[in-house]
């Protein structure tokens, strides 16, 4: 029986499981799982790449998807399925093992809350597909959010920061408590869901993308970790900008309606 105000192909399509977007997912949920391992063995510079490679392809499956034309629906469920383990569970496993212990139940609570906000913003994103404005996420995608406790991690590491400071403890507390929150807010995350990879671009965007990659990788763990703290509170600054046009806007109308001569020819 096919499904209603579908044609029999895009039934067949949204039925059929297909290998290469879904190869790509399976490899964003090892990436996740080889995370907890690492961080259970103690080595969490490799668990915090880890979560990072799970970023990349992450980005590639839908991507994938999109441009083969095989979106189906066991794609989309295996895709938030897997995102929910690489990047809900196993950042939050991570820093715990790495430093949130010692705090005790503090620790704990602060590793829960980021579950729980990544199994939320989830959820949400899930049922606000095709309702919310594509150009940006409401609220803190759960893969940035993963990137900033992660990059945290590797830079702390790679830094040898002493985790013997007490210090350190509670400002990775603050960062898992604000991605954590962070993911559940209202405020606008610029998607980048209008760039298309298959649109011919200008040169310079090459020369750009070439810079980019050299800047990363001339110390990805700082360069990676700031550039996941400025989109991180990015959301905020485009809300705050919204308000202020918002008010601008409302003050405006408020002064012409006062205006008992606003609107008349002289």
């Amino acid at each position: 029986m096919s499904t209603p105000n579908l044609s029999p192909d895009e039934t067949r399509r949204r039925r059929s499981i297909y290998l290469l977007p879904n190869a790509f997912t399976t490899a964003n949920l090892f990436a996740g799982f080889y995370a907890i391992v690492q961080a259970m063995n103690g080595q969490f510079e490799m668990a915090a790449i880890a979560i990072f490679l799970a970023m990349v392809f992450d980005g590639m499956d839908g991507r994938v998807a999109r441009l083969t034309n095989t979106q189906s629906a066991f794609g989309e469920q295996y895709d938030s399925l897997s995102d929910m383990t690489s990047f809900g569970i196993a950042p939050a496993l991570v820093m715990y093992e790495w430093v949130l212990q010692d705090l005790g139940r503090w620790g704990w609570l602060a590793a829960f809350i980021y579950v729980v906000g990544a199994a939320l913003r989830l959820a949400r994103f899930n049922t606000n597909i095709g309702v919310v404005d594509k150009r940006f996420f409401q609220g803190l995608p759960s893969p940035a959010a993963a990137a900033l406790v992660a990059g945290f991690i590797w830079l702390a590491v790679d830094n040898r920061l002493s985790l013997q400071e007490h210090a350190v403890a509670w400002v990775a507390f603050g960062f898992t408590v604000y991605a954590g929150v962070a993911m559940v807010t209202s405020a606008p995350f610029y998607s980048g869901k209008t760039f298309a990879l298959g649109r011919s671009v200008p040169f310079w965007v090459i020369l750009v993308l070439v810079a980019v990659f050299v800047f990363v990788s001339s110390n990805p763990p700082v360069v990676l970790f700031g550039l996941f703290m400025v989109y991180g509170v990015s959301g905020w600054v485009i809300m705050l900008v919204r308000w202020r046009r918002a008010r601008q806007l409302a003050r405006s109308r408020n002064e012409q309606g006062s205006d008992p001569d606003a609107g008349l020819s002289p």
